[in-house]
Parts: structure tokens; sequence; C-alpha cells
């Protein structure tokens, strides 16, 4: 524009050499020409980069949250939830979710907390509740805690913890009832019943790629083998397959890696296959891992890609094919869910809320915080899911 206008205020100079207006006249024109290119040029991309997001993200199915939980304290990290379900009234089921720098909520199935353990760096939570003998159910909660790199567990009778709910008060108590020195750097954990190893836990370790396998008998934690996954360098996701005996756990970091190990009497962890990486459908690092069962043998390995915030929908089986992915959007009360760290599904009627079971799943950034967003949990209705995907 500045250009323009001292031309304007000097042309009774360039009036008088018609030889130097013509070439200036061309050089306006190529440069118009040239300027012209120059913004198309520029501007391509950014038009080429929307119409391709705007196509992926409706691509993407998507589902809303149903409650969620208060975010963490500024010095916390919210990271991995755990749902108990009560067997006498579903309604008082619970969610624990941790803070991995101060120790685990206790929610309830509005998203309220009713109850906090400060237990030191507790990063992941898994549990299995068992009947051990007539009318005698107990629930195991494995923790995987970096204050002093152990695993923890935490053994407590449903009828005591269905009480605590009843009166909105619940808390894990501080000291675990067992804690175990894993001998490494304590990362991520998941449990499983398994029909022939019985009560176990794998620990994975952070920065490293040794899995630990743990044994819960005899009221004793024993470790019972270690493996390393892959070349990995470090592993956090995880979740057992108690009916089909089957290990699935994420890589992340250098490689994003979704690997399944089929168990063995004998503890070979020798053949993995590979079921999704960052050449598939991962983007970023493939995090939390759960299981949706449609019956015991059946169902779906849910999967949080954290770099596109989505979840990857898999067969459950073998050779456990990509089918399909989705992400939770915001609505009117609740924002959406970003960079999700863990997740955990159960499929059974709680309440009217979630009348076919409920998602809950890490958000890393609640960005419908007005003051400043970290971490919380959002809840989703099982229900919608299945009926967004078809599944």
């Amino acid at each position: 524009m500045k250009s323009k206008l001292t031309i304007v205020k000097n042309y009774s100079y360039y009036k008088n050499n018609k030889r130097l207006l013509f070439l200036l006249i061309i050089a306006l024109t190529l440069n118009k020409l040239i300027l012209s290119m120059f913004i198309r040029l520029l501007i391509l991309p950014f038009i080429l980069i929307s119409f391709l997001s705007y196509a992926f993200a409706n691509d993407v199915k998507y589902i809303f949250p149903i409650a969620e939980t208060p975010q963490v304290p500024l010095d916390g990290n919210a990271d991995d939830p755990a749902i108990w379900f009560d067997k006498e009234d579903s309604k008082l089921s619970l969610v624990f979710g941790t803070d991995k720098y101060r120790g685990i909520y206790t929610y309830n199935l509005k998203g309220n907390i009713i109850g906090f353990s400060e237990s030191g760096r507790v990063n992941n939570i898994d549990l299995r509740s068992l009947n051990i003998d007539k009318n005698n159910y107990k629930t195991f909660i494995f923790g995987s805690n970096g204050t002093k790199n152990t695993l923890d567990l935490w053994v407590y009778a449903n009828e005591e913890m269905h009480q605590g709910s009843l009166k909105n008060d619940f808390s894990l108590s501080e000291k675990p009832y067992i804690s175990a020195l894993t001998n490494f750097l304590s990362y991520g954990v998941c449990a499983g019943y398994d029909k022939y190893l019985g009560l176990i836990a794998f620990v994975t370790e952070a920065k490293g790629s040794r899995v630990q396998v743990w044994q819960y008998a005899d009221d004793e934690l024993a470790l019972i083998h270690t493996f390393n996954n892959g070349d990995a360098y470090e592993s956090e996701g995880c979740v057992y397959d108690d009916e089909n005996r089957t290990l699935f756990i994420s890589e992340e970091n250098d490689r994003g890696v979704i690997r399944a190990y089929k168990i063995t009497n004998e503890l070979r962890f020798n053949n993995p296959a590979v079921i999704d990486t960052r050449e598939g459908n991962i983007i970023g690092d493939p995090e939390g891992l759960a299981i949706l069962n449609t019956d015991n043998k059946n169902g779906y390995l849910i999967a949080s890609s954290q770099g596109s915030s989505t979840f990857n929908v898999y067969d459950r089986n073998a050779p456990y094919s990509f089918i399909d992915k989705f992400s939770v959007n915001a609505n009117g009360s609740f924002d959406a869910v970003s960079d999700t760290d863990g997740i955990d599904i159960i499929n059974t009627y709680l309440n009217e809320d979630f009348p076919s079971g409920m998602i809950v799943v890490q958000d890393g950034h609640n960005t419908g915080e007005e003051e400043i967003s970290k971490e919380n949990f959002k809840y989703l209705s099982l229900k919608d899911l299945v009926a967004e995907l078809g599944l």
C-alpha cells in the first residue's frame, strides 16, 4: 500500500518519462501476478489442511459425556480409573481414580468425590472382585506406586465397600494390605484372574521394556515371571482378558505399538501379535486399554489413541482387526475429552444414566474449567457408544 501512495504523489515526475512509466506499469503488473500467485500458494495449504481436518473430524463418530469428576488440584495429575461393581446395589457402584502425584480418589456414579487416600504416587490402578467362598465376595485393588516403586494391593470385603458407598464415604487405606518391591520404576498395572494362575497382576516398567507377572496366593504377592515387551522404551497401558488368557499392552514414546500376548501355563511371552502401530491407526501414543465383552469370549478392545484424542475399536480376538474409532465431544454441560491416558469399561446395568454400563476415561485437559484446566475423569454411557458404532 505504501508503494502505491508514493507513485501517485510522484506521478508528475513519471509522466515526463514515458519509458520509465512503461517499465513501471510492467513491473506493477508482474508484481501483482507474482503477489497473487504467492498468496494463493500460501493460502492453499491452509485450505487443504482445514478441509482434511474437517473431513477427518466428520469421519470420526462421537458420543457425549454423561457426568464428570472435579478436576484434580494444580499439584496433582489424574491418570487412570477403575470401576467397582456393587453386586448388592448397582446404583452404589464406585469409580477409583489415580492422582499419580498424590493418591487415589473414590467417586460415586455422579462423579462426586466420596473419599481420598493419600497413598502416594500411584500411577495406574486395576481391580478384580472374586467369590472367595460362599457369599464372601472380596475386591482386590492393585496399584503401581512410584513412591518406593512397589506393587500395592488393597483387599476389601464387598460388604464393607457397599456400606461405605451407602454412606457416601469410602476411601482406600493410606497403607495397602500388601506392598511388594518391583526393583524397577513401577509404571503401569493391570489385574486378571487366570484359570490356571489364579489372581495375577502385570506391572510395567517406566523407561524400560520389562513387564513383571505377580501372583497373589496365601496372603502373599510373589513375582513369578519377568519378560520384555519387545524392545520398548517403555510401556504403560495394559489390560488382561481373563477368559481368553490374553494380555494387551501399549508401547509408548519412541514407538506406538499395541501387542497381544497369549498366556501359557509355562509363561512364554516370545511370540506376541502386533495389533496396531503408528503406521496404521494409532496417532501419537497408544495409552489406556479396556475390554468390552459381548460374551465370555467375544467383544472389543478399546484403545486410547492419544495424539488424535480418539479411541480405536478392535476385535477382541485374533487377528484383532481394526473396526472403528470414536471421540468424546463437548455438549452443553461438559467439555470434550482430549489427550486421554487411562480408561475402564463395565457392561452391566448401573442406573438410569448407565442402563447398559459405562466407560470412564481420563480427560487430559478439562477445558470446561473457567480458570486453569487440569485433568479429570469423564463418564460415558455404554448404550450411547454401542448405538453410535453399531456394535
